[in-house]
């Protein structure tokens, strides 16, 4: 049985720019970061003093009070996306057969705030002090889930929880769901507000943040030779997939086409990347053969690119084993560069990257890379766009654990 095709016809997202796709792509263009203090708890005695905070987010100008009490930031990022997903392919659950209609949402952590601020009221208040909502906001499928319910998508709804590979591995879950026949629609992406704490001073622990506090904006560099960690950052990435002839019956516009997915797993160490690449070269080379796209095919790579020492490295070595002599034809650029690592939507807001590169004819550029580290030495789009004609981009996602996941998203013809 032939599979049945599967295209993007809606896409939110919110970053370290502010809500919507247009700012995020605008100022990706434009080389602006979204990188600064944090303001969010006091840092004063944190390693890293900055991150990629959502600027001015107020959850009310987009939520309702009531439902806002009941979400932890990490959801209410994932809704305020979802809503302009929806709004842009015109979503209307009553001309839908619900059924049809899933949810798969990713997160990496989930309701981090939530965890560390009922923790503390657990040990300075007492355990009758505890919310109630505790559990409702802090689990990982709470985003899932509250997305079902506001838009009545009664169809398979769930969560993936694989690191920084989430939203790639939750959307790679929704094209099967479509390809085989099992929904019409599917609402998926993923978000993550880990910036917290806990969290800032546990990866600063692990010396995988970059501790550039007197240059924050300049931190989050990609493949550059004074890399030196990470950026983290919050956001979300929301994304409507759809089976292109019930997108051609609701005559929405057509953003793109999800046409590959493959995910595999290092199995070598919990944090770092394999230096061999293997893993992410595997998951890249069945990505290719599940698009049924060659090698040569391919236009643009939107990197995992975290600016760590040892995974940008991996990376580059690992393209290379899939694409070879083809690798110096390729454009790759890493958006982290701009907006810092948030985790569990990262892929979420890259392949709106991807869709919006090959919409526009450009690539978003790597910000901050002076100077390739060694071995470093592919076309990374420093500092400013190229214009492109892109037909086929591959977005990758990497995560601790050891998952790796690559989505391929072709410009729909």
């Amino acid at each position: 049985m032939s599979r049945k095709r599967v295209v993007i016809t809606g896409m939110g997202a919110v970053t370290p720019f502010g809500v919507g796709i247009d700012l995020y792509w605008d100022s990706l263009l434009e080389g602006k970061s979204g990188i600064g203090p944090i303001t969010l708890f006091d840092h004063s005695e944190h390693d890293t003093h900055f991150g990629g905070e959502i600027p001015n987010f107020k959850a009310d100008t987009y939520l309702d009070r009531k439902l806002i009490k009941r979400l932890d930031r990490y959801s209410q990022l994932a809704m305020v996306a979802m809503a302009e997903a929806t709004k842009m392919t015109s979503y209307d659950v009553s001309s839908l057969d619900p059924a049809r209609v899933s949810v798969i949402f990713g997160s990496g952590i989930g309701g981090m705030i939530e965890l560390e601020q009922q923790a503390a009221r657990l040990m300075t208040k007492g355990p009758s002090k505890v919310s109630a909502f505790t559990i409702p906001k802090l689990m990982v499928n709470a985003a899932a889930g509250n997305i079902s319910i506001a838009y009545g998508a009664k169809g398979n709804s769930s969560s993936v929880s694989s690191a920084c590979a989430s939203a790639t591995h939750a959307m790679g879950v929704a094209l099967d769901l479509i390809r085989r026949g099992d929904a019409d629609m599917v609402l998926t992406g993923g978000s993550e507000a880990a910036l917290t704490p806990l969290a800032t001073a546990a990866f600063a622990s692990m010396k995988a943040l970059s501790k550039r506090n007197d240059d924050p904006q300049r931190a989050s560099r990609p493949f550059d030779k004074d890399r030196d960690g990470f950026v983290l950052a919050e956001g979300a990435g929301a994304v409507v997939l759809e089976e292109l002839e019930h997108a051609k019956k609701r005559g929405v516009e057509i953003l793109g086409e999800l046409v590959g997915f493959a995910a595999s797993s290092d199995a070598e160490h919990i944090t770092q990347p394999s230096e061999s690449g293997d893993g992410a070269a595997t998951a890249m080379h069945d990505a290719l053969s599940d698009a049924g796209v060659a090698a040569s095919d391919v236009d643009y790579i939107n990197a995992h690119g975290t600016s760590t020492p040892l995974g940008d490295l991996a990376e580059t070595v690992a393209i290379k084993r899939v694409f070879g002599d083809l690798s110096k034809q390729l454009v790759v650029s890493s958006t982290k560069s701009a907006i810092g690592h948030s985790l569990g939507a990262s892929g979420g807001l890259e392949l709106i990257a991807c869709v919006r590169a090959a919409q526009n004819g450009v690539v978003p550029p790597t910000i901050n890379l002076d100077e390739p580290g060694e071995g470093c030495d592919l076309n990374y789009c420093p500092h400013t766009p190229q214009d492109r004609k892109i037909r086929v981009t591959l977005s990758n996602s990497f995560g601790f654990g050891g998952h790796n996941a690559c989505v391929i998203v072709r410009r729909f013809e």
